[in-house]
């Protein structure tokens, strides 16, 4: 009997190349695998449903579901998983120091109903009691155009949302103390440049997405899996041979990162041995019981690459996403 032959649109990460070189398929499979970047992909999908199998963002998936009108099953394959915390940025001078801070303020973002903000307004409620109805939303391009949402917007009435015209950008507007903080998934040309008007509302990022951990248990998935529902329910066998390919892809990933003479990344340091109980105690700061006792060190936690330093002058930790190998745990 001949292998059931499916499309897979995604990303080329260090978790789905062992897919893409064959090193890994799925049994019964015959994968055609397109790289596309996630935003294409995922506006293809939901546009015309034209893959198979496709990376897509969380947040258009639990959308979709709760509308009642979705054509997708999700697999428990998160492609990307990653904290936001570094990503909320405030004007020096706008008196935000907490996230109660946040009430009343004028508030930038680009991406609406991206994962990230769906997560970043969930945290900023759940966790400080900031409420998406507590700010005034400004809604445009973060320094060009504005990329329209993934799905059209329904959002309750007591939302106060305004886009943005004509040239304007979220960072000018900032700039022109026109805005008084921004929930940007990419780090805004003005902190880059250390500008002394920006500064991030976590300043000490990484130590608080690890608490954040440590009480919630949450590392946020951004990305998941789909399998297009007809595709399922013709050939339900799939999803579990498409979810263990993943599985072994991962696996191979995370192993590679430790088994090596030569560095395979561009890093300074790398540990070795260990593999994903290194992981999750480098990154995490989570040290378990199956962990040799060897790992259990109780020296600080330390990141993986230095601060920006522009000369000399400025001293700004990156943000979590390139400063922190994004494996999917």
């Amino acid at each position: 009997m001949s292998n059931l032959k499916l499309t897979l649109a995604c990303w080329d990460y260090d978790r789905t190349r062992p897919l893409m070189d064959g090193r890994v398929k799925p049994e019964g499979i015959d994968l055609d695998i397109e790289i596309l970047r996630p935003r294409q992909a995922f506006q293809r999908m939901l546009d015309n449903k034209e893959f198979q199998v496709c990376e897509l963002s969380l947040a258009s998936y639990t959308s979709l579901k709760g509308r009642g009108d979705c054509p997708f099953v999700a697999l428990p394959v998160p492609l990307s998983k990653i904290f936001r915390h570094s990503c909320i940025y405030v004007r020096s001078d706008a008196g935000v120091r907490t996230p109660q801070d946040l009430k009343g303020k004028r508030v930038g973002t680009s991406q609406w109903s991206s994962t990230g903000l769906v997560f970043m307004r969930g945290m900023l409620q759940h966790d400080y009691g900031v409420k998406t109805r507590d700010m005034h939303w400004f809604m445009g391009g973060l320094n060009s155009f504005l990329e329209p949402p993934l799905i059209p917007l329904d959002l309750p009435k007591d939302i106060r949302l305004d886009f943005l015209s004509g040239q304007q950008t979220l960072e000018r507007m900032f700039a022109a103390g026109e805005l008084d903080a921004l929930l940007s998934l990419y780090i805004p040309n003005l902190f880059l440049e250390c500008s002394p008007n920006i500064a991030r509302l976590f300043p000490n990022y990484k130590e608080v997405e690890q608490d954040y951990y440590r009480r919630t248990r949450i590392f946020p998935i951004m990305h998941t899996v789909v399998l297009r529902e007809d595709v399922y329910r013709a050939h339900p066998w799939a999803a579990r041979s498409i979810y263990q390919a993943f599985v072994r892809a991962r696996e191979l990933a995370v192993d590679g990162l430790y088994r090596r003479v030569t560095g395979r990344f561009a890093l300074a340091h790398r540990s070795r041995g260990g593999g994903l109980a290194r992981v999750r105690q480098r990154f995490l700061g989570l040290r378990s019981r199956a962990e040799p006792a060897h790992l259990r060190s109780r020296r600080p936690l330390r990141s993986r690459a230095g601060p920006l330093s522009a000369r000399g002058k400025c001293r700004r930790a990156l943000c979590t996403r390139r400063r922190m190998i994004p494996c999917s745990i």
